[in-house]
C-alpha cells in the first residue's frame, strides 16, 4: 500500500471515529484544526449542498448514514459515514435508499446535518 492510500484510510478512519463519538477528545482535538489535506478545515457550511444517498436511519439517537460526494466545505473526500441531525425532524423528511442533497458543519466535534431535501 502506497503512503497516499495509507493516509487516506487512516483519515476516513479518524474521521468516521470521530462522528461516532468513539475517539477520545484528545485524538479529535489534534486532529480538529485540518482537514484531508493538510489544510485547515472549515467549521460552518457555506450554503452549498452536498449529494448524497441515505442508507440508514436512527430517530431514536438522532443520527444519519449518509454515503456522499465530496464536501468541500469541510474539506472531506467522498465515503459513507453516520452525521448527527441538528433537528429531528430532518429524519421525517427522508427513507432509506432516497438520493439527496444535504448541508453539514462541524458542530461541538461532530458532524451535523442542519439541511436535507429529496435531489432533483
Amino acid at each position: 500500500m502506497n503512503h497516499q492510500s495509507s493516509l487516506f484510510r487512516t483519515v476516513c478512519l479518524v474521521l468516521a471515529l470521530s462522528a461516532a463519538g468513539a475517539l477520545p477528545a484528545w485524538a479529535s482535538k489534534d486532529h480538529e484544526s485540518h482537514g484531508a489535506h493538510g489544510k485547515p478545515a472549515a467549521r460552518a457550511a457555506t450554503g452549498e449542498m452536498t449529494d448524497g444517498e441515505v442508507r440508514k436511519i436512527d430517530k431514536e439517537a438522532g443520527k444519519l448514514t449518509l454515503r456522499h460526494a465530496d464536501i468541500k466545505s469541510l474539506d472531506m473526500p467522498a465515503m459513507t459515514m453516520v452525521f448527527q441531525v441538528k433537528e429531528p425532524a430532518l429524519l421525517d423528511k427522508v427513507k432509506v435508499g432516497d438520493k439527496v442533497r444535504f448541508r453539514a458543519e462541524k458542530a461541538g466535534g461532530a458532524f451535523v446535518v442542519t439541511a436535507i431535501e429529496a435531489a432533483k
